[in-house]
């Protein structure tokens, strides 16, 4: 029986995510090499913190260098878009040639009234002024909650729209719209019939289809995971993924191979037929990683659940909804990997007026050490992070170790 070893399945998982290669030699950051990168990890998560630049435009940074945040921007809202804002991992960024799996979901909550996204916003907005904003978007064109004039109820949080807000999103949820434009993050609102280019296919899949796409889909850009793994790409619960891993696994789509974890004790995983080989090639040493960089918490690399852990015995953690007393690392680290390693990870604040990086704390994981090509590639990666932040100074607040932040500084 081959067991294959754990550095050659972190650098299968970080080939398949597009993590691998060694920094300097990153495609040109045009528009097609953006779509590409985006398209083989399949989606990309939406979040609204912006510490430094929000998470949809750092997953890009952390595949390809400093590149335009316009010209992903084109790619989502412009006049020959190919990606669209919808529901898969999480809010998501996602090509448009997938649109068609999400009005399964659509459909689900047009015709179930009486689930809790409806019952919800239900509470929140009538009908009738349902009805209303549809047809002055059919009049009007785009528009954003605040084209809507104020009805008293003052807005706040996810959880504390207006009822315009919770209008709009009930008739994004339908399909009836989708998301036009971002401006200051705020999103505009316009009629999907509108926005949707025709060559984009609208033949609704069976949700059994949709399922088996989207657990294909989470195996192949994970790379190598456990069955369970292939179904948290998209949230979806193992008692409706297990089904479609058993079906592909059957179909031999999926197959079942044994790996050595970072532990040294092994698993049975899964693997995508087109990956296995790549997997030998790292088995046999022939395909490495070479790539330093910063990822996002909300990065696809983690949303196999554990698998972090499992693979590199790093946690990735997200403290921002924590209170500061219970913070280990800080509001929002970001982790640093090194060829095949996750070592470390820092909290960082971007002022945006001063031009100044802030790294509140900067840690390395145990048993790393500060060597030198270890701060070199670490430095490198700073400065053109820096440099996609438009920033031109650097502080380190805390290092641990302190060796650490001092040999950056110094290579800086």
């Amino acid at each position: 029986m081959t067991i294959y070893p754990a550095s050659a399945l972190r650098t299968v998982a970080l080939r398949t995510q597009n993590l691998h290669g060694a920094n300097g030699n990153e495609p040109t950051p045009t528009p097609e090499n953006l779509f590409q990168i985006i398209n083989q990890i399949g989606c990309v998560q939406i979040d609204t913190l912006h510490m430094v630049r929000r998470s949809q435009y750092l997953v890009p940074w952390s595949r390809i260098g400093t590149y335009d945040p316009r010209k992903f921007d084109d790619l989502i809202f412009g006049p020959e878009r190919r990606f669209f804002e919808g529901w898969e991992h999480a809010a998501t960024i996602i090509p448009l040639e997938e649109y068609r799996y999400q009005m399964p979901r659509q459909r689900n909550l047009r015709e179930h009234p009486n689930n809790w996204y409806n019952r919800w916003l239900n509470e929140l907005v009538q009908k009738d002024f349902v009805s209303q904003v549809l047809e002055r978007i059919h009049r009007e064109g785009a528009l954003k909650v605040s084209n809507f004039e104020s009805d008293g109820h003052k807005g706040g949080t996810w959880w504390n729209w207006r009822p315009a807000k919770a209008a709009l999103e009930l008739l994004y949820g339908f399909g009836e719209l989708m998301i036009a434009d971002r401006v200051k993050f705020q999103r505009v609102y316009d009629l999907t019939k509108r926005l949707l280019p025709n060559w984009v296919s609208t033949s609704e899949p069976t949700v059994e289809e949709r399922d088996r796409f989207w657990v294909e889909r989470g195996a192949k850009a994970l790379g190598v995971c456990l069955p369970r793994h292939a179904g948290d790409y998209t949230w979806m619960k193992v008692t409706r993924s297990r089904p479609a891993v058993k079906r592909l696994v059957r179909d031999g789509i999926l197959l079942e191979i044994t790996g050595e974890l970072a532990d040294g004790k092994t698993a049975e995983l899964i693997i995508h037929r087109d990956n296995l080989p790549l997997l030998q090639q790292a088995a046999d040493g022939a395909l490495q990683a070479g790539r330093t960089t910063f990822l996002s918490p909300f990065d696809s690399l983690f949303w196999a659940a554990r698998r972090d852990e499992m693979f590199w015995s790093f946690h990735k953690a997200l403290e921002c909804y924590l209170p500061a007393s219970k913070r280990v690392y800080g509001y929002f680290c970001l982790p640093i990997l090194h060829k095949d390693r996750l070592v470390g990870r820092f909290d960082p604040k971007l002022e945006r007026k001063s031009g100044t990086l802030i790294l509140r704390s900067l840690y390395l994981e145990p048993r790393v050490k500060a060597g030198e090509e270890l701060i070199k590639n670490v430095a490198s990666s700073m400065r053109d992070f820096m440099a996609f932040h438009e920033a031109n100074e650097l502080v380190i607040e805390r290092s641990e170790p302190a060796i650490f932040g001092k040999k950056l500084l110094k290579t800086m």
